[in-house]
């Protein structure tokens, strides 16, 4: 059984709010989860900011277990410290390519 960290749209026409929730890969989207660990508010607020509610402890056991995170909440994840960044490809190459540049 393949396990997701992902999100569940809820809310209302053009005013979004989403549960991020642990379900099995394979259910449904707005199916009943395994366990609900967080909000996600995509709306800013007033002074501009996201509202994101997680519980750490919760999400750090389901990463350990080996839940996957979707792009989203891996987003979120790498926001609240919890997992690292990872390295983006094209950098390595930009790179690559700027160190010949300057050795020509």
């Amino acid at each position: 059984m393949v396990v997701r960290i992902r999100l569940a749209r809820h809310g209302r026409r053009n005013l979004p709010y989403y549960h991020i929730v642990v379900a099995n890969a394979r259910t449904a989207r707005n199916s009943k989860p395994l366990e609900q660990i967080g909000t996600f508010n995509p709306i800013p607020n007033d002074a501009g900011q996201k509202a994101i509610n997680l519980n750490f402890e919760r999400a750090k056991y389901w990463l350990t277990v080996g839940a996957q995170p979707s792009e989203m909440v891996e987003k979120i994840l790498v926001q609240a410290n919890l997992i690292p960044q990872a390295p983006k490809p094209w950098m390595k190459e930009a790179a690559k390519r700027f160190q010949q540049e300057t050795k020509q």
